[in-house]
């Protein structure tokens, strides 16, 4: 294999498991604004801060790079068409939705394994993405098992049991 191949190394990239999370913000004038992410990892606990990243050729990169406040929402085991609904390029992510409003005015989805109110404390470039590094100011955790992506397909924690 060579590094010239992405489709090659996106598959071994994809061998590793990850949880799959949707983040939200607001944009300049003040609509909600949603994309599907696995890039999501916790980077210290004092100060809290975690780290996501976006790809910039995505159509919500500026809106997401510029942002002083998002919300990362971990998605439960039974969220897959969630997840597939903020991973589409087209149509109105949030309708039929009931979303609250969090610390910073950034929608809340109603359902979530876990949920990290965040504003933006430093952004990295990284190659074709940027690297944003979020302080999280409030978080819930709902106790329930997460959304897993592993070889291009959503799992659950139970198919790693058996």
């Amino acid at each position: 294999m060579t590094l010239n191949e992405p489709d090659e190394i996106r598959r071994a990239f994809g061998c590793y498991p990850t949880g799959v999370a949707v983040v939200t913000t607001r944009t300049p004038a003040g609509e909600p604004l949603g994309i599907t992410i696995s890039s999501f990892n916790s980077v210290s606990l004092d100060p809290p801060l975690i780290l996501w990243n976006i790809g910039r050729e995505s159509c919500n990169y500026e809106t997401f790079a510029e942002a002083e406040y998002f919300t990362v929402h971990v998605l439960a085991d039974h969220q897959g068409e969630l997840s597939a609904r903020f991973a589409a390029r087209a149509g109105d992510k949030f309708d039929g939705l009931e979303c609250g409003e969090g610390v910073a005015g950034d929608p809340i989805l109603p359902e979530f394994a876990a949920c990290f109110q965040c504003r933006t404390e430093h952004t990295y470039p990284g190659g074709d993405h940027m690297i944003i590094v979020g302080r999280v100011l409030d978080f819930e955790d709902r106790m329930l098992e997460p959304l897993i992506f592993h070889r291009s397909s959503y799992r659950r924690v139970d198919d790693a049991r058996s």
